[in-house]
């Protein structure tokens, strides 16, 4: 079945990430980092290190996504390797980050289903959540809502603002998923 994107609310624009994004883009992570369990970092990286990681992840062909409101970023999603041995290159890791003042307005719903139409679109055949905290209800609730299914729980395997995390894992397959072989993605 192929993923459809819901057009992002009224008051959003979808676009790729462009270098001028990424000082929003470095915000948004820099406050996930410091209060949040979302991410395991313990100390936000500078705006360099995100424009570093930025360059690797477009440059190998993933997708990375910006929501707009008007000129500021709402926030951002990314699709990247889930593993680097060649076996995993049909399954992407995906990572959704909304700045505090937009969540609960379909940012991060937007963000995710055109991630999704992009990395089905693309020829990957699974997508996985690796969720930081099993409390991060927010995020949980996002990916089932577009079809992820739980994976596992790693139990305690963080520790971040005193107190041990858990790592969730969900899955989506994309387009025929595993029904059928492998040949590679489109452009190979």
């Amino acid at each position: 079945m192929t993923t459809q994107p819901a057009p992002p609310p009224a008051h959003l624009t979808l676009d790729d990430c462009g270098p001028d994004d990424l000082p929003g883009v470095h915000a948004i992570y820099a406050e996930a980092v410091r209060t949040g369990t979302a991410s395991f970092e313990l100390v936000p990286p500078e705006l360099s290190e995100m424009r570093a990681r930025w360059e690797k992840v477009t440059k190998a062909g993933f997708p990375w996504l910006v929501a707009r409101a008007g000129e500021r970023v709402a926030g951002y999603a990314y699709a990247n390797t889930f593993r680097p041995r060649p076996a995993y290159r049909g399954t992407v890791e995906n990572s959704v980050y909304v700045d505090a003042a937009f969540r609960g307005q379909g940012v991060g719903r937007a963000l995710l289903a055109a991630l999704l139409a992009r990395c089905e679109a693309a020829g990957f055949r699974q997508m996985v959540a690796v969720i930081g905290d099993s409390q991060n209800r927010g995020s949980i609730a996002l990916h089932r809502a577009l079809g992820f299914e739980d994976a596992g729980v790693l139990r305690s395997v963080g520790w971040k603002h005193g107190r041990w995390l858990d790592s969730v894992e969900m899955q989506k397959p994309l387009g025929p998923g595993d029904t059928t072989a492998f040949d590679g993605l489109s452009g190979d």
